[in-house]
């Protein structure tokens, strides 16, 4: 079965080989971000539901309900909203 990524409602396919950032740029959705390494935060969502793992723990301060998509891949469905 295909997993899924859903940003503000709508629903595309997740490769979960990519980031979490990697997947929204491959499917022309555009979001901020100033790096792919956890540092700045600007790539920052929140995350309604699932599960995700970080590539490099995130050094940018984040709430408990935060992710940040450029280090982070999932290998489940994700429910996401941006700020």
């Amino acid at each position: 079965m295909t997993k899924t990524l859903t940003i503000n409602g709508k629903i595309y396919p997740l490769d979960t080989k990519k980031t979490l950032l990697e997947n929204l740029e491959s499917q022309a959705i555009k979001i901020e971000f100033h790096c792919r390494d956890g540092h700045c935060g600007a790539c920052r969502c929140k995350l309604l539901s699932g599960k995700v793992n970080y590539i490099s723990y995130p050094m940018a301060y984040i709430r408990e309900d935060d992710i940040l998509t450029c280090c982070s891949k999932s290998q489940n469905n994700i429910k996401l909203a941006t700020y």
